[in-house]
C-alpha cells in the first residue's frame, strides 16, 4: 500500500508542458521520480521551463506544433530516438478563442479544434507503439486527456469551439478507454475548473474578476499546483490501475453548486 502512488522510474510525455497546469503536472511527476518530456510550440518558453524543472529531476524539452499530424509525428520520432517505451502520455496542449456567435470566425474554430481534440486523438494514435511496450496487466500505461468543466456545462462565455472541443475530449476519452484497455493502456481525463494559467490570465490579473470567479467555488479558492499534480499522480500510478474512461472533475465544487 505504501507504493500505491509511486511513479519513480516511469517515462512521461506532457504536451503543453511549458506553462499552466501542464507545467504543474510535469513538476509533480518529476518531483516524484519520473523522467518527463515536455513539449510546446513556443520554444523559448519551453526551454526556460525545462531548465527550471531540470533542477528538480529529469526534464527534457522537445518543441513541437501539435496542431497537425506532421508535428505530432515529429514529436513521436524525437521521443522514439530516446525511449523504447513511454509509461504516461498527458494530452494537455490546448487553445481557446472567444467571439460573439455572430462574429465567431472559422479560423478560430479550426485552431481550437485542431489543438484541443484532433491533437489528442493523433498523439494517442502515434504514441501507441511506445505505450503498448510499457503497459502490463498489473501496471498499465496511462493516457490522461485534459478536458474542462466547460465541456460539461455552459461557461457563460462565447467560447463555442472550446466548449465543443472539451465536451468531445470527455466522450473521446471514454471511447479510447474501452478500445485500448486490452492493450494494457488506461485512458482517463481530468476536467479542471479555475486554475491560474495563460487561458485564465485575464481573470487572474483582475482582482474583481478573480473575486467573482472564486465566489462561485464552494471551496473558496482557485486550484493550486498540488491539486492538479496530485490528481495526475493518482491517474498515473498503481492506485488507479482499474480505472478507465473517467473524467475526474477538479473544480472545488464549482459545477455542483445548486
Amino acid at each position: 500500500m505504501k507504493t500505491l502512488f509511486d511513479v519513480s522510474g516511469k517515462v512521461a510525455v506532457v504536451t503543453g508542458g511549458s506553462s499552466g497546469i501542464g507545467a504543474m503536472m510535469a513538476q509533480g511527476l518529476i518531483e516524484n521520480g519520473a523522467k518527463v518530456y515536455i513539449t510546446a510550440r513556443k520554444e523559448e518558453r519551453l526551454m526556460a521551463k525545462a531548465a527550471e524543472l531540470s533542477e528538480l529531476g529529469e526534464c527534457i524539452a522537445i518543441p513541437a506544433d501539435l496542431s497537425n499530424v506532421e508535428g505530432i509525428e515529429a514529436l513521436v520520432a524525437a521521443v522514439s530516438e530516446r525511449e523504447e517505451k513511454i509509461d504516461i502520455l498527458i494530452n494537455n496542449a490546448g487553445a481557446n478563442w472567444s467571439a460573439p456567435i455572430e462574429d465567431f470566425p472559422e479560423q478560430g474554430w479550426d485552431k481550437v479544434m485542431d489543438i484541443n481534440i484532433k491533437s489528442i486523438f493523433f498523439a494517442t494514435q502515434k504514441f501507441l507503439p511506445l505505450l503498448k511496450a510499457a503497459g502490463n496487466a498489473d501496471d498499465p500505461a496511462r493516457v490522461i486527456n485534459i478536458a474542462s468543466i466547460n465541456g460539461i456545462r455552459n461557461s457563460g462565455m462565447p467560447t463555442y469551439a472550446y466548449t465543443a472541443s472539451k465536451s468531445g475530449v470527455i466522450n473521446l476519452t471514454e471511447h479510447l478507454a474501452t478500445d485500448l484497455a486490452s492493450y494494457n493502456i488506461n485512458v482517463n481525463a481530468i476536467a479542471p475548473g479555475f486554475f491560474p494559467s495563460n487561458m485564465t490570465k485575464q481573470i487572474v490579473e483582475n482582482d474583481g474578476m478573480t473575486k467573482m470567479a472564486i465566489s462561485q467555488i464552494p471551496r473558496g479558492r482557485m486550484g493550486a499546483p498540488e491539486d492538479i499534480a496530485g490528481t495526475a499522480l493518482y491517474l498515473c500510478s498503481r492506485a488507479s490501475s482499474w480505472m478507465i474512461g473517467q473524467a475526474l472533475v477538479l473544480d472545488g465544487g464549482m459545477i455542483s453548486r445548486p
